[in-house]
Parts: structure tokens; sequence; C-alpha cells
């Protein structure tokens, strides 16, 4: 009778938290079982790890094999078991005594034994180098390993690779690891759109102070411009949150972002796009494209056009800043502090108030189209700007070539303003923060006062309404709100003001 153990990670929202991989060769009718709540994936590993091992020359013998992966109570899933059954299960046939103490193994085998790059790879290396641990994985997640300063890694592309430096017979290679490098939002420059230039205050705005912000306007407006130059004028990631951010990546397995720098991230979800796909969700939970513009951009184009199960979901993230998601058996959260920018039509045709007689939407469909969109969801964004047509008179008139850049360094010096003064951005902070660290003169505290009784704001509006008036008086470099800087705030929330 022989037993063999070796230690893998799961996965489970951001932690990667430890597994033991046991192995027990006994007596009896012929078999291979998997224990520990393991998913399909990770069932069917029993047959990718017979051809592997018998790939490598060391057969398995017809006995009864038990595979425990513990703790026995959390879910198990994908391919990232492969590798440690592999080798707990050669360790239990041939009776090595490796010295793997220090070690942790994931990765997945194909049928002749070479090692497939695991999602969810970063997330396990900081855990093994918290751990104070080697890890053992797949050449192919090299370069996201890499991104880990101070952790220990080794990277096999066989199978063999991993038994020949556990017999002591050839060393894996170690990844160097070198801290990624915080590169600025690059992409196209602001000075492309033509005039709006009420539009693009307003998108200075919502970068400094970290604002939501939707635009309304006719086709071909620039509300898809506008909102795709907002990641150029937004600051380097710090360390901390490119982490957060790529680790995120390395779950979801988008390997793009694995890059010699990583940039504050921007993603542009189809209307189609399901509550799941926005928030996060499946069987196992994935995060979904908030948790993916965490410390980004979300931008949502035609807003009316995505169900609405899916944009009322977007609420109580927008507050928290995370996505929690619960299941049965499973409970996690993914980290979810986006910028939300979404653009809209006026009406379904397009060309309300354009100045033409076009459009034919009668009220009960623009109510239909509008009504879409809920109060507590409309609440929720800081701004609200029209984006007009652009007159062919304004066609011809430029901005310097790269506006994008020295608004950029505009906005830096803001948020560091900001850190400085309450730990976070404007648009974060909390409402006994934001009345304590807004000193608001008379002037402008009675007009916010005549304008939330004059148009039946709500609270939640009001206390938006203070956050952009305190971000318009951090781009002045003023230390008190005054009057301007509200009117500037309440002509920024279109909606709010009463058809004439």
């Amino acid at each position: 009778m022989s037993l063999a153990r070796l230690i893998s990670r799961g996965q489970s929202g951001l932690k990667a938290y430890e597994v033991t991989v046991e192995v027990h060769l006994g007596n009896g009718l012929p078999g291979f079982a998997i224990t520990g709540l393991p998913a399909a994936a990770v069932r069917e590993s029993k047959d990718r790890v017979r051809a592997a091992l018998e790939a490598c020359e060391c057969k398995v013998p017809s006995r009864r094999i038990t595979v425990h992966l513990g703790p026995a109570d959390v879910p198990k899933e994908g391919g990232r078991f492969d590798l440690p059954i592999a080798l707990a299960l050669a360790k239990a046939i041939e009776g090595h005594r490796w010295q793997d103490e220090r070690l942790e193994f994931i990765g997945e085998l194909t049928l002749g034994g070479e090692l497939r790059p695991v999602t969810g790879a970063l997330p396990a290396v900081l855990a093994a180098r918290d751990a104070g641990r080697t890890l053992v994985l797949p050449a192919g997640n090299r370069r996201e390993a890499a991104l880990v300063h101070g952790a220990h890694v080794l990277a096999a592309e066989h199978l063999d690779n991993v038994l020949a430096h556990l017999n002591g017979h050839r060393a894996l290679e170690r990844v160097e690891t070198r801290a990624p490098k915080p590169l600025a939002a690059s992409g196209p420059d602001l000075a492309d759109v033509r005039g709006q230039v009420l539009a693009k205050r307003a998108l200075v705005v919502a970068a400094a102070g970290g604002h939501h912000l939707l635009m309304i306007g006719p086709p071909g407006s620039g509300k898809s411009m506008l909102a795709e130059r907002l990641r150029g004028l937004l600051p380097p990631l710090s360390l901390e949150d490119m982490m957060c951010v790529a680790s995120i990546a390395s779950i979801a397995g988008d390997a793009d972002v694995f890059e010699n720098g990583m940039r504050p991230p921007f993603r542009a979800p189809h209307h189609t796009a399901s509550a799941v796909a926005l928030v996060g969700g499946g069987p196992r939970p994935r995060p979904g494209e908030i948790s993916l513009a965490h410390r980004g951009v979300l931008f949502l184009d035609e807003l009316p056009e995505f169900s609405r199960i899916a944009l009322e979901a977007l609420r109580e993230p927008l507050e928290a800043g995370v996505a929690r998601i619960s299941r049965v058996r499973e409970q996690v959260s993914f980290p979810a502090e986006f910028q939300l920018v979404a653009a809209m039509n006026p009406c379904p045709c397009g060309h309300l108030g354009d100045g033409t007689d076009r459009c034919q939407c009668t009220p009960t469909r623009l109510d239909r189209y509008r009504s879409k969109i809920s109060g507590p969801l409309l609440d929720r964004f800081d701004m609200h700007v029209e984006v007009p047509r652009v007159a062919y008179a304004d066609v011809g008139d430029s901005a310097p070539p790269s506006e994008s850049a020295m608004l950029a360094r505009r906005v830096a010096v803001v948020r560091r303003r900001q850190v400085d003064r309450s730990g976070r951005l404007n648009a974060r902070l909390g409402d006994a923060q934001l009345w304590s660290d807004t000193p608001i003169d008379r002037d402008a505290e009675t007009l916010l006062r005549r304008a939330v009784e004059h148009w039946q704001l709500s609270m939640r509006s009001c206390v938006r309404v203070l956050k952009v008036s305190r971000t318009v008086a951090d781009l002045e470099g003023a230390d008190q709100v005054a009057a301007a800087h509200v009117a500037e705030a309440l002509q920024l929330r279109c909606l709010d003001r009463p058809a004439a």
C-alpha cells in the first residue's frame, strides 16, 4: 500500500487556496477515483494523467487508485490539477523520495505529456510567494508569472522535464521575475474630436475625479470618439492596482494584458451582453466586464439597448466597487471600481432635437425608449451631458495635436491632490467624508440648495453635484467650492433640468 502527497492551488475569486493532492494505491478491483468535489474537467484528468505517464514510460499499475483533493468541501475545477496528480501518482508507483516539501505544482497535461497553460496562474504565483514556496507551472504561463517580484517560479514544457528535475537529473529553468512597468493610457488623441467643448470639459472632469458620465446625442455627434479618448487622460496604474488588474485578467484567461507595461483597462461590451457577462457569474463564478474594467473604463454604447436586467445589476457594484457573486457552495467577490461611461441617442431614431424634422418618434415610443433606463440608475451618473450634432462651421476648429497628453498631466496632478487630501478620488468619497473635506462658501451653498428645491433633486443627486463641484474646484486649484464650481456641476447634469 502506497501513499503520496503534493501541494497545488485551487481558485476561488481572486484567492488561490492551497490544495493537498493525495494519491493512494490500494488493493482491490482496478479503478481510478477522484474525490474532493471535483468538476467534470477534474474528473476527466484521470485519463489525461494515465496517458501522459505512459508517454513518459511510467506504467500505471492495475490497482485501485484513489486521488483526494483536500479540503474536501471546496469545489475544484479546471485542468490545473493534472500535473500534481500525475507527479503524486508517479511518486507512489516508484516510491520516490523527492525533496518536494517547498514546492507547489499546477498545470494541465496533454495525452503526450506536454504542459498546457492554465487560467488563474498569477494569483497562484502570488499565493506561493506569500507561503514561501516555489511554484512549478507550464512555460505558457511564464509571462504572467514574471510579473510577481520576489516569487520563485520554475517553468516546464513537458511532464518529463518536471520528473527529471525532481529526480535530480536536469534542473528546470527558473523564471526571472520583474515588476511590471506602469504605463500611462495611450490611444487616440482628444484633438481628433471637433467642436464639443462642453463634452470635452465633462470628459476632463470625469477623468480628474473618477466620475461616471452619460452622453446623449444624435448618431455621428462624436459620443463614441469621446469615450474612447477618456482612457488617454487617465494616469498610470499603481503597482498594487496593476497586480490586481492582471490577476483578474489571468482568471478570465485574457493574456493580452501581460505586456512590458500595463495600462488602465478599457472595456466596451456589445449591447447584447447579459447580466452575467457584465457583472460576472456562471456555475463556477468568473469575473464579468465590470471587474475586467477595474481601475479603468467601462463604456456602454447604446445604453437603452442593453437589457434592463443587465443594467439594473450594475447599481450595487457602482456604489460598492465590488461584484459579489453567491452560489450554494461558493460566495466570491471580485473588485469592480470602474468608471462608467455610457452613450445614448435622444430618441429611438436618434434625430430628436438635431435641428431637422426627420424625427418621427411618437411620445409613446419616446417614453418607452427612455424608460429602459431606470431613475435609480440615472441617479448614479455624476454627469449627463448633451453632445449635439457638430455644425460644418466647427469642423475646421482644431486643438493642439497633443491635447490628451497635456490634459493627462493636469489630471494626474488633480488626482494626486485628491488622494493626498482624502485618500481617494472625489467620486469615491463617502457622504460624511465629502461634507467634511469640502469647504463650501455661502453663495455656493445657497445655489446648491435652490437647485435641489427647484429641480426636486434626490439626496443622491445632490451629493453627486457636490462631488463634481469639488473636482471642478480642484481643477481650478481652489481650496473652497465656490458658486461658479456648483454652477458648472449643475450644467453638467442636463437630465435634471425640467424640459422647457
